[in-house]
């Protein structure tokens, strides 16, 4: 074993990370699946399923935001011999899962009737509200998904909910192959059936994530005793003091991505198909950092919880730059292979050539993109969550958006234009928070866990 403490935490890191990056993949290869075979079925239906599936992302990454106090206060509980107390933020998460979901879906509801507030072509809007409805009605299944499979992480077994995401994104693709294109004696539905095969495959993984979670022994030895007991509002406190300024986060992020495709829209059905494409590959690489990131934030938890803190640094400095190789790998991949990674998608050549410049642009921010999430991951190992939202703040809506803005929508860059701005904000977001972890790790700095 290395007697470099930086060297010796990518391991374990790694180790958990692996498991977690899959898991996450294969979350967004569901998604991934969905834009390869409704593409198969034209251009106007790939918008669409671009349109409302940005929408879509916000709410789901504003969920992820509030489930996240579940990995760190579980890891943390866990790092400090608390095990009794790992059950009781799950059955709390559990609940903060079902109201959020609750609330989520009702405001996509209402929203699907004016989603002729966008301004994007018309041919989109006259297809995409079966499908938009469809995937918001699977809110509330992600986010109790989200909310168990962080507790199995958290207590070191992250590998069966990996593989029930697996077969999660096999069976959306099977029903999307019947749905989509009318197999087995189905009707051909396009794009709601994509958006059916969503809903059933997100519903059945729930059910089968919480049958093993009770099944297996490990985890069974910290469920809480009683479900049904009064809740603790100090807990519902301390979730919701760590999980909103979270969901804040993710929710400037998402946002600021989902606007740019509101103003890829603007530009018409090619530049939105294109940046689809180009953005389904981005976020499936930042999947992989986002595994990464829990790791890493689960084991600063841990640390902390432990009172362990001159680990603290060698945790996250060491996932940064394991984040760092990572995104080196992904940048070449973009740069060599972006055209004939497009063309997998769309047989529209114009479609295909845009798509690839972007994916020039996705190579280029790769390090950004990996190192501003890890930052904002292991800062919120440390509960520090108030500044990085005004960071994240900051990089998304003062400089990608107006940035993008500036040079896309009514600059002369068109769709490149508006990816230089997100990248710029990524790059923001990257510096500061791994600044702020530095100097919130310093030897004599002041940390305390939430209570």
């Amino acid at each position: 074993m290395s007697s470099n403490p930086y060297l010796r935490e990518i391991r374990p890191t790694l180790a958990l990370a692996l498991p977690i990056m899959i898991g996450q993949v294969s979350q967004m290869l569901m998604g991934l699946t969905d834009t390869v075979m409704i593409g198969r079925t034209g251009t106007v239906p790939l918008a669409a399923s671009a349109f409302g599936g940005n929408i879509f992302g916000v709410f789901y990454v504003l969920g992820i935001g509030l489930m996240l106090p579940v990995a760190v206060l579980v890891s943390r509980a866990r790092g400090a011999g608390r095990p009794e107390e790992c059950g009781e933020y799950l059955r709390h998460g559990l609940v903060l899962a079902l109201g959020f979901g609750a609330l989520e879906t009702l405001i996509m509801v209402g929203l699907g009737w004016r989603l002729d507030w966008f301004r994007q072509p018309p041919e989109v809007l006259a297809i995409v509200n079966p499908f938009y409805w469809l995937i918001g009605s699977s809110i509330t299944p992600v986010l109790l998904y989200l909310a168990m499979r962080q507790f199995a992480e958290a207590m070191g077994r992250p590998w069966v909910p990996m593989v029930i995401m697996l077969g999660g994104v096999g069976l959306n693709a099977f029903l999307n192959w019947v749905l989509i294109y009318g197999h087995l004696g189905a009707p051909a539905l396009g794009l709601t059936g994509a958006g059916i095969s969503t809903l059933l495959s997100r519903s059945l993984g729930v059910l089968v994530l919480f049958g093993w979670i009770h099944g297996d022994a490990t985890l069974r030895a910290a469920l809480p005793r009683h479900w049904f007991a009064p809740l603790a509002a100090a807990r519902l406190r301390e979730m919701l003091h760590l999980g909103l300024p979270a969901a804040g986060m993710l929710l400037f992020e998402s946002g600021a991505f989902a606007a740019s495709a509101i103003m890829m829209g603007w530009l018409g059905a090619v530049p939105l198909a294109a940046h689809q494409i180009a953005i389904s590959c981005a976020a499936t690489t930042f999947m992989i950092q986002l595994g990464l990131s829990s790791s890493a934030g689960m084991r600063v938890s841990s640390a902390l919880g432990a009172g362990d803190r001159q680990r603290l640094r060698p945790i996250g400095f060491g996932a940064l730059a394991l984040g760092g190789l990572l995104a080196g790998v992904f940048m070449i991949v973009y740069l060599l292979a972006g055209h004939a990674v497009a063309g997998w998608f769309v047989p529209d050549g114009r479609v295909v050539a845009l798509a690839s410049r972007l994916l020039v642009i996705a190579a280029l921010f790769q390090f950004f993109d990996g190192s501003q999430v890890i930052g904002a991951a292991i800062l919120r190992g440390l509960s520090d969550v108030k500044l990085p939202a005004v960071i994240t703040f900051v990089a998304y809506w003062v400089i990608a958006i107006p940035g993008g803005y500036l040079l896309g929508a009514r600059g002369p860059f068109g769709a490149t234009g508006i990816w230089a701005g997100l990248a710029a904000g990524l790059a923001f977001a990257a510096l500061f928070l791994g600044l702020r972890f530095a100097r919130m790790t310093r030897p004599h700095a002041r940390l305390s866990p939430i209570r």
